[in-house]
């Protein structure tokens, strides 16, 4: 049963319903799920609407299971609620671990799903505006280096993802 409002982290061994900025203010280790979706060797790329604040570009999608939820149907919802994209198929790339220390004494200690879905031809993004404030496409090549010149634009998941982990995740695109 997915029980809204609550994300999927461990106390101790045990796996337990937590409120996010629980698990953030406690540094608890807790399940996650980014996607990437991608046309070509573009990537999908949002900022999120964060208020009073010039958000980080991100993966397509970053996000949490509720409770009960599966990583899989997680990529999904999500993608349709922030979106506005249904019809595509995400294949798991890679199960990555991320920490980072987010301010304030907040923690992200992340188990992470990735995800890669290809786009449709004409598929349409319609970003919902309360959640999404701006998306862009992106070739990889150009990502990377935006990233090395300008790292503070891109949230530091993303940063990990392409300093540690972009051969795992997207080796069809780099070789």
């Amino acid at each position: 049963m997915v029980q809204m409002g609550k994300i999927q982290a461990w106390i101790g061994e045990e796996m337990a319903p937590v409120e996010l900025v629980e698990a953030h203010r406690q540094g608890l280790r807790h399940r996650a799920v980014s996607i990437f979706v991608m046309d070509g060797e573009k990537i999908l790329l949002c900022r999120r609407a964060a208020p009073g604040q010039d958000a980080p570009w991100e993966s397509t999608c970053c996000t949490h299971p509720e409770w009960g939820e599966s990583a899989e149907a997680c990529a999904l919802r999500r993608l349709r609620n922030e979106l506005g994209i249904e019809g595509l198929y995400p294949a798991h790339a890679d199960r990555v671990d991320h920490r980072a220390e987010l301010g304030d004494g907040l923690v992200e200690d992340e188990l992470l799903d990735v995800y890669i879905a290809f786009a449709r031809p004409g598929m349409r993004v319609t970003p919902d505006p309360e959640t999404i404030r701006a998306t862009r496409w992106v070739g990889l090549y150009d990502l990377a280096a935006e990233i090395r010149r300008h790292p503070e634009r891109f949230a530091p998941r993303l940063r990990f993802y392409m300093q540690h982990h972009i051969d795992r995740i997207l080796p069809a695109l780099i070789r």
